[in-house]
């Protein structure tokens, strides 16, 4: 199928008020999407379902799926490639939205002080007037920008309608091998990876690899660590740890593994319970799918042995194994009418300092702004 037909189906899909989703998995070139044939608001019940799947932030909520046996599947198997065209934006004062901002880290900061808080991630919204609210301009050029990252465009007329670039992997799981990653810390790309990182980042991201590893003991006994690295997303660089371990089928099942991994200190906290807390109370918005996760849930995916696809008679062997592939909801926005409304936030440790931390918010929300 040619770009322009996939974007024509897409197009009449969010005409006729039907649920989609549109993606591209991290430095691939297929364009998937699932349409469903009809405007029911389908929720995951344990799991064990069959398409792709939109979760909160918030565990107690339910998860939106759209599910693979009411819906068709269609690809496009082409780069998108075009001029990042752009849009009027009205951009007002942020001035008070920092005060809030340094105030909520400091609060945070002395939490951490006095309690048992080791870490806690705080964000904010912030809503911006476009002039051209055209999704699928808008999921074009995130296409175009960002061909490392997970991609996404998501659509359901009870849910609302929302877009994305992620760098970060929750899971992926292909039988019983799952990989994962420990991504936190950031500073601003500067034309070089080869860069300084501060005891406070190192700290944070050694935090969200102890939390995973532990989570995932239960449900096996070999989980290998990488090295530490730096990794660009966009405009930013980050600290990476790689995961993987081989799952017992008789200790593991997806529920549970969601339910000990789901959220991360990445995006939550640690102690998780005092940290999910604490952002219930005091951050003031609902972040609702912003640091949830997002993407395929036990997708039947054929696998051959050589990656030719001309070869036909290697083919023949291909496996046929049971996929999920998952990936935390971050660098992404909810449209409304005119409105883009964003969401950023930072870690915060005993060591962070207010105004960095807010100027850490302000540059991942350029990731955004710099695709309207």
């Amino acid at each position: 199928m040619t770009s322009d037909n996939f974007f024509e189906k897409l197009h009449k899909h969010y005409s006729d008020q039907l649920p989609f989703v549109a993606y591209r998995k991290p430095k691939e070139t297929i364009l998937n999407t699932l349409l469903q044939k009809d405007a029911t608001l389908h929720s995951v019940t344990d799991f064990t379902e069959c398409g792709f799947v939109l979760a909160p932030f918030d565990s107690h909520e339910k998860s939106v799926l759209i599910p693979m046996d009411h819906s068709d599947k269609i690809q496009c198997d082409s780069i998108i490639s075009h001029p990042n065209e752009s849009s009027q934006l009205e951009l007002k004062s942020i001035q008070d939205q920092q005060t809030i901002h340094v105030k909520l880290v400091e609060k945070a900061i002395e939490e951490i002080k006095v309690k048992n808080l080791k870490k806690v991630v705080v964000s904010r919204s912030e809503s911006i007037s476009v002039s051209d609210s055209d999704p699928m301009r808008i999921f074009k050029n995130l296409l175009h920008t960002y061909p490392a990252a997970f991609v996404y465009f998501f659509y359901h007329p009870n849910v609302g309608l929302w877009l994305g670039a992620t760098p970060e992997t929750l899971l992926k799981i292909e039988g019983n091998r799952l990989n994962t990653m420990a991504l936190a810390g950031t500073q601003k790309y500067k034309g070089t990876e080869n860069v300084e990182w501060k005891d406070k980042e190192r700290e944070e991201q050694q935090i969200v690899t102890e939390f995973i590893v532990d989570s995932l003991q239960q449900a096996s006994d070999q989980v290998s660590v990488s090295e530490v690295k730096t990794v660009k997303a966009g405009n930013l660089l980050h600290l990476q740890t790689n995961i993987s371990a081989q799952l017992n089928p008789k200790h593991s099942n997806l529920q549970l593994l969601l339910k000990n991994i789901h959220p991360t200190p990445a995006v939550c906290g640690i102690p998780r319970d005092e940290a999910i807390k604490f952002i219930l109370n005091n951050e003031n918005y609902n972040r609702e799918f912003y640091t949830g996760f997002l993407g395929e849930l036990n997708l039947w995916e054929k696998k051959s042995r050589n990656s030719n696809r001309r070869n036909v008679e290697n083919d023949a062997y291909a496996s046929v194994k049971k996929t999920t592939n998952l990936y935390v909801n971050l660098r992404c926005m909810q449209l409304k009418a005119n409105q883009a409304i964003l969401y950023v936030g930072g870690g915060i440790t005993k060591d962070s300092i207010p105004k960095n931390e807010w100027e850490e918010t302000v540059s991942k929300s350029e990731v955004i702004k710099s695709i309207l």
